[in-house]
């Protein structure tokens, strides 16, 4: 678990802002939950079988003997919510949310034991057209950070119920008869979660996988139809994919459509966001059925991506953008007066120095501060009632305006804090 610095915060800002402002175009309604559950929510959900909650869970009881669990994802949460409250039956309902998850594994690059996601979660709609338009709206926010040509889309369909049980038999009679080419991890999951084979990245098992029966031959011809109009919508909103038959969700709930957003950029964690169809989810916690569709993308790693490809506006690399200093106590007076009446007129983060020092320790500040302009007044400047503003990242010389004029110049300035 990490600590998220002053200096990375805003680009956590960033990427936050730009996914509400998505969402919220999209009509989407933010929902907020507790990060610890009862156990038994994450297995009957995920799946006990799941590497989630056979390894990866922090579970304890409480006070009373209680079994309860950090969450390690955000679904099962979302949906006891929804069902506790009466928001699903006979409801649509398209819902975010942001937060902590917590699992017990090896730190990755971009995913530590307690991580972050930003998750996306609808019920009540059946058809293709909701699912393309989660779709359409990553694909969106993609487009808002500048990050479109770094992501590529992955889909597949995992079918009916059914359909996973009949390609399930026929992938187990396979891979047991070449047991001695499967590694430790792989013949586990044989007899636990043979599905998740497919995702091994093993290379020795991809190519044995190359021989495997095809999944999409098992497939029932409703799921079928269900894929192929979700490929027509996307071919006609122009969005670009590939069809991966390997694909497959590691939580148990997931059923049809899945869909993962890949990027080279950042070596073997290429995954920034993933989801799926799960129909069945919402019944098997006790609720009526349901048809629902999600996605959570990953924070950290989504912000190594902005860095890796350099979509960060600058503007998040400096603190402040009007550092005020002053010299004297008449003269601090009137800078925290003028200070004030900037925050009240400017959109601009403005910064007074409370602390003392020489005149030339204070310019040391500004500088260091980071900020495109100074404002300076000293003994001086009080006299003629007058700042000095003295831009930081250009050549120009500083200039003397009154007091009253110097929000109207830093409105007419904007070339003191372009990008």
């Amino acid at each position: 678990m990490n600590d998220i610095l002053p200096a990375q915060t805003p680009l956590w800002q960033y990427l936050e802002q730009n996914t509400r402002a998505v969402l919220s175009s999209y009509g989407y309604s933010e929902i907020r939950t507790p990060i610890v559950e009862q156990t038994e929510l994450f297995c009957r959900s995920i799946g006990e079988v799941t590497d989630i909650v056979e390894k990866e869970m922090y579970t304890f009881d409480d006070r009373n003997g209680e079994s309860l669990a950090l969450r390690p994802e955000g679904t099962a949460s979302c949906v006891r919510a929804c069902e506790e409250h009466g928001l699903i039956f006979n409801q649509v309902q398209r819902l975010w949310y942001t937060g902590p998850m917590f699992r017990y594994e090896r730190p990755q690059k971009g995913r530590y034991r307690q991580f972050h996601q930003i998750g996306v979660e609808t019920f009540g709609m059946a058809g293709p057209d909701i699912d393309t338009e989660l779709l359409l709206l990553s694909a969106r926010l993609w487009k808002a950070l500048g990050i479109s040509h770094a992501v590529t889309l992955q889909l597949n369909t995992l079918g009916s119920a059914e359909a996973r049980a009949q390609y399930r038999d026929r992938l187990v009679a396979f891979l047991t008869e070449h047991r001695d080419q499967l590694d430790e991890d792989s013949l586990r999951r044989l007899s636990t979660n043979p599905l998740r084979i497919l995702d091994s990245k093993n290379p020795q098992v991809q190519v044995l996988l190359d021989q495997a029966p095809d999944f999409h031959a098992c497939l029932d011809a409703e799921s079928l139809a269900h894929f192929e109009q979700l490929k027509s919508n996307l071919d006609a909103a122009g969005i670009a994919y590939e069809v991966n038959p390997r694909l497959v969700r590691g939580l148990d709930y997931y059923g049809r459509t899945v869909f993962e957003w890949v990027t080279d950029k950042l070596g073997a964690q290429g995954t920034v966001c993933a989801g799926g169809r799960y129909d069945g989810l919402v019944e098997q916690l006790g609720g009526r059925p349901t048809p629902a569709v999600g996605f959570a993308m990953g924070v950290e790693r989504l912000i190594l991506l902005l860095e890796a490809e350099a979509c960060l506006p600058e503007h998040l690399k400096r603190a402040t953008d009007v550092f005020i200093s002053a010299q004297g106590d008449a003269a601090g007076r009137q800078a925290v007066l003028l200070a004030e009446s900037l925050r009240d007129v400017l959109p601009l983060r403005v910064t007074l120095d409370c602390s003392g020092g020489s005149a030339k320790n204070k310019m040391k500040k500004a500088v260091n501060s980071g900020a495109c302009v100074a404002l300076l007044i000293g003994d001086a400047e009080m006299e003629q009632q007058v700042v000095a503003l003295r831009p930081l990242r250009h050549s120009q010389d500083p200039q003397l305006v009154p007091f009253d004029q110097i929000a109207a110049v830093l409105t007419a300035a904007t070339e003191y804090f372009e990008e």
